[in-house]
């Protein structure tokens, strides 16, 4: 059997033997995280751009990011009634009529009959309250934050459950 860290019986030398050609393999935390930031880029939200990803075994079971629901007009800075008001991040979520990227996520495991149980969020801002909700009933096990978003709650709401919570970014 061949050490895949040396180099291979095909000829191939790996790359961290080239000179100039290192690279870094993300973990799986950080790679799962950047399909959350790709699937941020589809959100319609005119604030801000969240993604999520489900994964459990090391395999994706849905992805979901922020916006309209199905069949409605994406949101603008004229329909934003949050943008309109001057909400503040984190407060009055009843206000907006778009769906989050972790509930766009548990839905769509719902629509294909996946089991959600067990399972870990990659996300790229932290669930407000109304999610952290959601994702303890899914029975989500462990949710991994890119970065912070400005409800405490939810992340309190979550640590009192006992759903493992992390921070890529500090």
């Amino acid at each position: 059997m061949t050490d895949p860290n040396t180099s291979q019986d095909n000829g191939l030398v790996s790359a961290k033997d080239q000179p100039g050609m290192e690279r870094h393999r993300p973990t799986v935390d950080e790679y799962f995280t950047q399909f959350a930031n790709l699937a941020a880029t589809r959100s319609t939200c005119v604030r801000r751009q969240v993604g999520a990803v489900l994964v459990r075994d090391k395999h994706i079971l849905a992805t979901g990011y922020n916006g309209a629901p199905m069949n409605m007009v994406h949101c603008t800075t004229e329909t934003c009634l949050r943008l309109k008001t001057g909400v503040k991040p984190g407060e009055r979520h009843e206000l907006c009529r778009g769906v989050h990227a972790e509930q766009n996520a548990i839905i769509q495991c719902a629509l294909h009959g996946v089991s959600s149980r067990g399972a870990t969020l990659y996300v790229t801002h932290s669930p407000c309250t109304i999610c952290a909700k959601m994702l303890i009933n899914a029975g989500i096990a462990r949710v991994v934050v890119k970065r912070k978003y400005p409800d405490e709650d939810g992340i309190q709401m979550l640590k009192d459950s006992g759903v493992k919570i992390d921070f890529l970014e500090k």
